[in-house]
């Protein structure tokens, strides 16, 4: 199994949520662009935080496989 990183960052994600949303309206020209661009922050965010399944064959018999645990 491979190592990750053991940094953490103790917070919501309302606040997480609302510090990208704040970055976001800063660096935007308006309301769409920024929740897109919100949006987006946040979804590579929570795709770097998910670590992916190892579980053997036999425990996920008849379960839909994915690569990660979301």
């Amino acid at each position: 199994m491979e190592k990750y990183s053991t940094r953490k960052i103790n917070t919501t994600l309302g606040e997480l949520i609302a510090a990208a949303s704040e970055v976001a309206f800063e660096y935007s020209d308006n309301d769409k662009e920024a929740y897109r661009l919100a949006r987006l922050a946040l979804v590579e965010m929570l795709k770097k935080a998910s670590h992916p399944l190892d579980l053997d064959e036999e425990s996920v018999s008849g379960i839909t496989k994915r690569p990660y645990l979301h």
